[in-house]
């Protein structure tokens, strides 16, 4: 090999040399780049959740999560969410955020939707407006829009209810849905859970004490109001029936305390029973027209078994252990009532 050959052969590897150092610090600067654009950790653990509202745009977004410092580099999820293209699928919802978790699959759960849902507990809620403010706390909806649906009676006779009775369309227990569900949807949702709960067999017990599932569930909230422990709520149901077959006024203290507005009553007086509502039922007979309150499974299930007694009458016990005296009687009554009343005068409550 000449002197010539030999230097063109070092050059020429010097030379593709150079170039394989120049494409690795390419490929490393690019590689890193990309790592940094979709693959590190940017989450930073602040919140747990990420919420996009409906209707809301990419920009909302990112002020969003600039608000709360939801990530360690919002610049690169910037720069990731326009390549990927998020602003045309972006989704409303709920998002889990978990701490490490990098741009792309934070855009990747958005864009699939794949949100968490919510999981919504009712129960003993008093009134509607009360409802769709604990309502709007787990949802995105506010108040409003959800007063809105149960005052509407267009829309709740299309659920078969009116605006007196719709807040017995809802069952107590524990569900799961997502956050974005609108009012409509959850009232749909809430129709299909009643209609589920109102089994042939629940529906034949109403049928037999001449109730329809409304009136029972009107009833339940009474016997609910009524009953500090559930044992009693069978004899309780029990006794409620027996007046309204007999056409006794109910006389039930807590329709005369959900009339009056006032939750703090601990001794109903005169005073209260002069309220003129449909929900005092000292003044009128048969039902309320609606629940006083959201009652409890174990009360609407108490008053489809309720217990078959002749009872007419009930007190506090004089003990405030939190029981009932039951009586057949005016006279056995009037005892179990002056005991109970003696037991209020000595501890000064008046009202």
């Amino acid at each position: 090999m000449t002197t010539e050959t030999a230097k063109s052969t070092k050059n020429g590897a010097k030379i593709a040399l150079i170039v394989f150092l120049i494409l690795v610090a390419f490929g490393g600067f690019y590689g890193l780049k990309l790592y940094k654009l979709y693959f590190a950790p940017n989450i930073t653990g602040n919140e747990k959740y990420l919420y996009i509202k409906t209707g809301a745009q990419l920009d909302d977004v990112v002020q969003e999560i600039k608000n709360k410092s939801l990530l360690k580099d919002e610049s690169s999820f910037t720069e990731a969410a326009a390549k990927m293209e998020l602003a045309l699928h972006l989704k409303p919802g709920r998002y889990r955020l978990k701490k490490g978790m990098n741009n792309r699959s934070l855009i990747n759960t958005i864009k699939s939707g794949n949100q968490e849902p919510v999981k919504i507990k009712f129960q003993n809620i008093r009134k509607k407006e009360n409802f769709a403010a604990y309502l709007s706390k787990s949802l995105e909806a506010d108040s409003v829009s959800f007063l809105k649906v149960l005052d509407s009676a267009a829309l709740v006779e299309k659920y078969g209810f009116t605006t007196d009775n719709i807040y017995t369309m809802f069952i107590p227990n524990t569900y799961e849905m997502y956050w974005n569900t609108t009012p409509i949807e959850f009232f749909d949702r809430m129709q299909k859970e009643f209609t589920k709960f109102w089994t042939p067999a629940r529906k034949q017990k109403a049928a037999a004490l001449n109730l329809t599932p409304q009136q029972v569930i009107v009833l339940a909230s009474i016997v609910d109001g009524e009953a500090i422990y559930d044992k009693e709520m069978p004899i309780i149901a029990g006794l409620y029936l027996n007046r309204l077959n007999r056409g006794i006024l109910l006389q039930a203290d807590p329709t005369v305390i959900f009339a009056n507005d006032d939750f703090t009553v601990k001794r109903v007086t005169n005073a209260l029973l002069r309220v003129d509502s449909k929900y005092n039922t000292y003044k009128y007979a048969g039902l309320p027209p609606g629940p006083i309150m959201m009652p409890s499974i174990n009360a609407i299930d108490a008053v489809l078994n309720r217990e078959k007694n002749n009872y007419i009458y009930m007190c506090a016990k004089e003990d405030f252990s939190g029981y009932h005296a039951f009586a057949e009687n005016k006279a056995q009554h009037e005892i179990n009532a002056n005991k109970y009343r003696a037991a209020l005068n000595k501890r000064n409550i008046f009202r």
